[in-house]
């Protein structure tokens, strides 16, 4: 349980390194730039197991989750 939370804390919290969202928040990426990466392929590693991570919370309709994460566990 613990490292579950940890997890979502993380994600919570990781910002995107990269590119034109440099510095966002993965929860405030556009849903269509991370629909751009399930097509194309997630990077390997943290960032893209991250990256599909939020995909799904975003896609099922839960990123208030996460923004509840960065409120109760500011860092």
């Amino acid at each position: 349980m613990q490292m579950n939370r940890n997890y979502l804390i993380e994600l919570a919290h990781y910002k995107m390194p990269f590119g034109k969202y440099k510095d966002r928040y993965l929860v405030d990426l556009p849903e269509p730039y991370l629909t751009w990466f399930r097509q194309k392929g997630f990077p390997k590693g943290k960032l893209g197991e991250l990256l599909q991570a939020i995909y799904e919370i975003k896609i099922n309709g839960l990123e208030h989750l996460i923004r509840d994460i960065q409120k109760q566990f500011p860092k």
